[in-house]
């Protein structure tokens, strides 16, 4: 019984966990992402070339109907889509940045103990961690 309890220590630790949701959540955030590119750009897209559908070009390798097809626009779509995909994945995680750059900005809430090197908030007097008093004035 010696592996149960390895696998079950293995699951409850924090990072399989975390890849858990994170791979849960970047199935959805991927569906968001298709929808935005399939639904609304790519109807954009076909409005600016004229409605060309790439998926139907092909180039039959024979003679008759069952001859087989070498179907690059197929590959042209699948092309286009990731590169559309791509672009929109990168627009959002510029401006996903660009939120938390603002929010990072912003005038720090702590400062550090010269004595314990621990964060304390930057109206403290003395540090609760290690009890030094501390200059109200003194630069941390």
């Amino acid at each position: 019984m010696k592996i149960i309890r390895e696998f079950k220590a293995f699951l409850s630790r924090g990072n399989v966990i975390d890849m858990a949701v994170g791979i849960i959540v970047g199935g959805a955030f991927t569906a968001i992402v298709n929808s935005l590119v399939t639904d609304l750009i790519n109807p954009l897209l076909g409005v600016l070339t004229g409605g060309i559908d790439f998926s139907a070009l092909s180039i039959k390798l024979g003679q008759g109907e069952d001859a087989p097809a070498f179907a690059y626009g197929s590959f042209l779509s699948a092309v286009i889509n990731f590169l559309l995909v791509a672009l929109v994945l990168f627009l959002l995680i510029k401006a996903l940045n660009r939120f938390h750059k603002k929010k990072e900005e912003s005038a720090p809430a702590v400062k550090t103990c010269p004595f314990c090197k621990t964060e304390i908030p930057l109206e403290a007097s003395r540090c609760p961690h290690c009890t030094s008093q501390l200059e109200p004035e003194q630069e941390v």
